[in-house]
């Protein structure tokens, strides 16, 4: 009788925890919009441009990260990781000019890279056996939505009784707390020094050489575009332009009686419905072409926001499409990681999904700083939303030519 390996070990635990905390951080990022614009009678686009250089820090770094995962342990990269996550918070804590969170925000990104996917997911991959892979991705991926389900919402009820500055100083140590967990996340030993020069060299070079990978690194860019969009001003959006909470309505009943709650909750929907979409794309990519999944993600996406913006803004919209979007949130992820494991090995899926990633915080810059921006010139949204749908639709067709077998210059598995 063969014995399958076990799904849930201390790595997938571990690695999850990391990633939920790192990311309940991360998507409470938009609720500070207002209360911080408020406090320094900044324009929109000053904290939009800080969270924007957040994204492209994580971009820039997730590559970075991976490559420093596969030379000096995985361990090592996280702790470096959530250091710089903290001291990025703490700083940010006593900024009073923009140009002071812009610049801070560069140690936040470069956190969120080193605690983030790149890292976690290669750990959890290469931890995990051929056929529970696609589904710990999922998993750990799903995780990350959890911690966008507790995020706002915990950041929304410390702002009620602490200054934001102080909440700062709270995710702070959250982020540091989370590293108790890292004696769990131990993996296979690394190669030998001159085998990783030499390997890591000839894998990236084939996989940049292959059009695949360049259609997989141009097709992430909406979703990064989308997914930041919304994480940084959905909640002021729906703030401004819902329609009223009527009294004795189900949302008035559960105690949500501003918009400005209404656009926290709506972020932590989005979060609770991808928990379930991001552990069907893990079912789903172990039975039907990534591909095709990855288009059909992509399609959903730019149906559903077409819908929102073409319909007037009422809490029932709002919590729809929440719900639709949530449910196709990171759905992406698994999808695109066991994509890049597939085509090109595992030792270095880390350094490899980080460059493809970079694709995804190039998007997420230009989504969470052209808000800001177009907000302050035309005093709407509607401008980037379309820009969304449009991406969207590109990102759609882009996956359906990807050749899906395993490329030559893939290292095998152990």
């Amino acid at each position: 009788m063969i014995q399958r390996a076990p799904l849930i070990t201390p790595v997938l635990i571990a690695g999850s925890l990391v990633v939920l905390v790192g990311f309940a951080i991360r998507a409470s990022f938009g609720v500070f919009q207002l209360p911080i614009a408020t406090e320094f009678h900044w324009p929109r686009a000053e904290f939009s441009l800080a969270i924007a250089i957040q994204n492209l820090a994580w971009g820039f770094g997730q590559p970075l990260f991976g490559a420093l995962a596969e030379k000096i342990g995985d361990r090592k990269a996280i702790v470096l990781g959530a250091l710089a996550y903290a001291l990025g918070l703490v700083l940010s804590a006593g900024a009073t000019q923009p140009y002071q969170h812009q610049l801070y925000e560069v140690l936040v990104g470069l956190g969120v890279a080193g605690t983030g996917f790149g890292v976690v997911l290669a750990v959890v991959g290469r931890a995990s056996s051929a056929e529970n892979r696609s589904m710990s991705l999922a998993i750990v991926t799903a995780a990350g939505s959890a911690g966008q389900v507790l995020g706002p919402p915990l950041a929304e009820s410390l702002l009620a009784l602490m200054p934001w500055q102080h909440v700062f100083l709270v995710f702070a140590a959250m982020i540091l707390a989370a590293l108790v967990v890292l004696p769990w996340m131990r993996t296979p030993a690394p190669v030998s020094k001159a085998e990783l020069q030499e390997s890591m060299g000839s894998v990236v070079l084939g996989a940049l050489r292959d059009p695949s990978f360049a259609m997989i690194f141009l097709g992430f860019f909406s979703c990064g575009y989308q997914l930041a969009f919304i994480t940084a001003h959905f909640p002021a959006f729906v703030a401004e332009s819902c329609g009223p909470i009527m009294l004795g309505s189900v949302l008035h009943a559960m105690g949500i009686t501003t918009t400005n709650a209404l656009g926290a909750v709506a972020i932590s929907i989005i979060g609770l419905g991808n928990i379930a979409g991001t552990l069907l794309a893990g079912w789903a990519g172990k039975h039907f072409t990534k591909k095709y999944l990855l288009a059909a993600i992509y399609a959903g996406r730019t149906l559903i926001a077409a819908w929102f913006i073409l319909t007037p803004m009422t809490p029932a919209t709002v919590l729809i499409f929440s719900a639709v979007m949530g449910s196709m949130w990171l759905a992406t992820v698994p999808l695109t990681s066991g994509l890049v494991a597939h085509l090109y090995g595992l030792r270095y899926m880390g350094t490899l999904y980080g460059i493809v990633f970079l694709s995804h915080q190039l998007g997420s810059f230009m989504g969470v700083w052209l808000g800001g921006r177009l907000y302050d010139a035309y005093g709407s949204y509607d401008t980037v939303w379309w820009v969304g749908v449009g991406v969207g639709a590109f990102s759609a067709l882009i996956h359906l030519p990807i050749r899906e077998t395993a490329s030559p210059v893939a290292v095998p598995a152990r």
